[in-house]
């Protein structure tokens, strides 16, 4: 059945991007708030507004059964859960199921399975897509850890099983490291997601971090081709392109169809993200996890393909069968997206909430802007330090860097600080602009003196 009112429980600029789609395909929203965000930007976009709980996520946007009781009563045939939060909780999922509301993603059955990194990659295996070496399955305690990296061979890197955004992940030396680091990730993964499960893989040097966009019905699976993702602080993503544009085409065409492979395997419905990391010495690449929901770098996929992805899940979530095939979708030009947090770079990234005194968003031909912001709006400290993403296309990698320059310049935040200044510095950068980097390349670039320059 066509979805005529959506439920949305989440925050911030996804929520402002979710109710744009629902209202182009002219389904009324209804807007999760915590006490904090009463005044939110997608609070005033929405057509009704139920509040939550207290402004802490443990009380509202993470609380299963307040989450719950508001979508029951606020009679919404869906719910769509953006990112974060609830989106990949099976016990969530399998709830809004159980009490016959749709449910914007895959089915209960498929995000446990999925998004469990230890079982994502024992169904990569069988799939045939190639994988890092590492652990099988779970790690069981220390003595099994030991025994896991022993056979794999150091550095191995760990991670939490049921979770993403770099939280639980430690890059591990030695024996002497890992005593120390495994109960450090696993407390951490706990606290981020209520499992300490760990599994773990061999660590590769100056891996670039690669991902597939796929969409599919529950029968047929498309791949919406990749995205580099590689430059990123303390494993968080700060930068996003699409396509790779150091991939060589047969690497390309091969990694698509297997992000496909997998998916179908699953009878994958909805939107997802295949991640891989790639060894651009070698031209390999490895499967490492799958994300079940939509992603922040979404928009540079729309960019190059004109394919709207929350319409798409919506409309898929809707009971619709795909209307279009692979060879139906063409890419185009080349995208950027930059994070802009609400962080001071010159401190550390220290968080910067508070009055947002003036504001103007960029204008320019290509340029898009996804964000909470407002002027007069407040930044509260409770949440994701996310407040926009700057979304520029151009015919070419070089012309968008110039693209982002220009648009980074018109980008108007006063009242906090932000990252502009970061990414200002990074489009001037001749590594970036040569595109010569990897994951760890930007914990290595960052310096006081280079984020001065660049106005901070």
């Amino acid at each position: 059945m066509a979805i005529s009112s959506l439920f949305i429980a989440n925050r911030g600029e996804i929520a402002v991007r979710i109710i744009r789609a629902a209202k182009a395909l002219g389904i009324r929203t209804i807007q999760a708030a915590s006490e904090a965000d009463t005044d939110s930007l997608a609070c005033r976009m929405a057509d009704e507004v139920v509040v939550i709980g207290p402004p802490q996520a443990a009380k509202s946007y993470l609380d299963v059964e307040a989450i719950l009781t508001a979508i029951k009563a606020s009679g919404a045939d869906a719910v769509h859960p953006g990112y974060g939060f609830l989106s990949e909780n099976p016990r969530f999922v399998a709830a809004v199921e159980a009490a016959g509301i749709i449910f914007v993603g895959p089915d209960a059955a498929t995000i446990a399975k999925m998004g469990d990194k230890a079982m994502a990659r024992s169904e990569a295996i069988a799939a045939g897509v190639p994988v890092v070496a590492g652990s099988e399955g779970r790690i069981g305690d220390l003595d099994d850890a030991r025994r896991q990296a022993a056979r794999i061979g150091y550095p191995v890197m760990i991670k939490a099983s049921a979770g993403g955004g770099g939280r639980g992940i430690r890059v591990v030396e030695d024996e002497a490291a890992l005593e120390k680091l495994v109960p450090q990730a696993m407390a951490e993964a706990r606290a981020a997601f209520g499992d300490d499960g760990l599994y773990m893989e061999r660590y590769i040097q100056r891996a670039r971090h690669i991902e597939v966009q796929v969409l599919g019905d529950g029968s047929d699976v498309v791949h919406l081709f990749e995205r580099e993702c590689s430059l990123q602080r303390k494993r968080q993503k700060v930068w996003e392109e699409a396509p790779a544009a150091m991939l060589p085409e047969a690497v390309r065409e091969a990694l698509c169809s297997s992000a496909v492979a997998l998916a179908r395997r699953v009878n994958y419905r909805n939107a997802g993200t295949l991640e891989y990391l790639y060894d651009g010495d070698t031209q390999e690449f490895f499967f490492i996890e799958m994300n079940t929901r939509i992603q922040v770098e979404h928009p540079v996929t729309e960019a190059i393909t004109g394919i709207d992805l929350v319409q798409a899940q919506l409309r898929i979530a809707g009971g619709e069968r795909l209307w279009f095939s692979q060879k139906d979708i063409g890419r185009r030009g080349h995208a950027i997206e930059v994070r802009i947090n609400a962080e001071n770079p010159a401190r550390m990234f220290m968080p910067s909430p508070g009055l947002v005194t003036a504001y103007a968003a960029p204008q320019g031909v290509n340029t898009r802007f996804d964000t909470l912001l407002f002027e007069g709006y407040r930044v509260a400290p409770f949440y994701d330090s996310l407040v926009g993403k700057l979304i520029v296309w151009a015919p070419d990698r070089h012309e968008a860097i110039s693209a982002l320059q220009a648009a980074l310049g018109d980008l108007k935040v006063e009242g906090i600080h932000t990252t502009a200044p970061l990414h200002r510095a990074l489009a001037a950068d001749a590594e970036v602009r040569l595109g010569d980097f990897h994951t760890a390349w930007l914990e290595g670039w960052i310096s006081p003196a280079k984020l001065e320059a660049a106005g901070t």
